[in-house]
């Protein structure tokens, strides 16, 4: 029996070949290799097979790179980057140690600065930089075509420089002048003549902003001096002011923030915002709506974005129980599938 039980293993194919059909041996008392009309006893001590029919199981035999792996290992898969963020892992972990400096340092100091600065100071200081900012929107208003836009900047620019007490205070805006202040410069002008976005990023120092918008901005900061004066050069200047502003932005906008940090996924929600809210201004450049008036382009909602999630595990069938078959007598042993 032995040696008929290895010549059948030497016959079977590769442990991927399907399984024997379910079959019962039974074998004659006497070993005759003739079918055996009567089954063994089943006390007897010198043959271990059961008496009755023995179903074997069907299930295939596992394929080699299957052996020695854990049954519940899950593969996951990483998520696809959307078209607009091709650098999201990069983004995202940029976005992640922003929050982290935000939560620890930046948001105790706008608090303290919020607090401790009266509010008629922090606005004078605020219309001071936005006022040197006046030379290059009118500029890029002229390079879009539209002289009337660019000469109530210049307008604005030479009240608020004097009346204005070199722009602390926003006389332009109230009557009878009417020059209310309007963004613009060189990342808008190349929206307007149809040049796209390009890929999403968040800057450490900047925060959310595109490829289109950090050239943007660094050709408005380039030419700022020169349209001016070289006082903008000094350092005391450039590093005061870009700590003023970042103050004041992180106070103008702190319920914003609050509301983005309250969505499932806050980053992709930041990213959604940014982009919508920046094509919107670009319509608006356009004749659309009215060009960016302070609070006539609206923030566009928040489409709820769920954060990524880990795709479920398929669900493990439970086994189910053979149908126990009729006996069928065989002259030659069956092997059983390796486990």
């Amino acid at each position: 029996m032995t040696l008929l039980a290895s010549a059948a293993l030497l016959a079977v194919p590769a442990v991927d070949a399907p399984a024997a059909p379910e079959v019962a041996l039974v074998q004659d008392a006497q070993g005759s290799a003739a079918g055996a009309a009567t089954p063994l006893p089943q006390d007897a001590p010198s043959d271990p097979q059961p008496s009755t029919p023995v179903a074997l199981p069907q299930a295939p035999a596992p394929s080699l790179d299957q052996i020695g792996q854990d049954d519940q290992a899950i593969v996951v898969s990483g998520e696809k980057a959307p078209k607009q963020d091709p650098m999201q892992s990069v983004n995202q972990a940029s976005y992640d140690a922003v929050q982290a400096v935000d939560d620890a340092v930046i948001a105790p100091v706008a608090n303290v600065y919020e607090k401790g600065v009266p509010r008629p100071i922090r606005m004078g200081l605020r219309n001071f930089l936005r006022n040197l900012t006046e030379p290059i929107v009118a500029l890029n208003f002229l390079l879009q075509l539209k002289p009337g836009k660019a000469a109530e900047t210049v307008g604005r620019f030479a009240i608020n420089s004097t009346i204005g007490v070199g722009g602390v205070i926003d006389v332009a805006k109230n009557k009878p002048f009417n020059l209310p202040y309007r963004r613009n410069g060189f990342a808008y002008t190349f929206g307007y003549y149809g040049i796209g976005p390009g890929p999403y990023m968040f800057l450490p120092l900047v925060g959310p902003t595109t490829l289109r918008d950090v050239i943007g901005l660094g050709i408005d900061r380039f030419l700022m001096p020169f349209a001016i004066g070289g006082p903008l050069r000094n350092p005391g200047y450039v590093y005061g002011s870009f700590v003023i502003r970042s103050l004041d932005e992180r106070v103008a906008n702190d319920e914003l923030f609050k509301r983005i940090r309250e969505e499932s996924n806050p980053y992709a929600s930041y990213r959604e915002l940014y982009l919508k809210s920046r094509q919107a201004e670009i319509d608006a450049l356009k004749g659309k709506a009215d060009f960016q008036k302070e609070g006539s382009v609206k923030l566009p909602a928040l489409t709820p974005t769920p954060p990524p999630t880990l795709p479920p595990a398929p669900p493990v069938s439970e086994p189910v129980p053979a149908a126990p078959l009729a006996p069928v007598f065989v002259s030659e042993p069956v092997v059983q599938p390796l486990p």
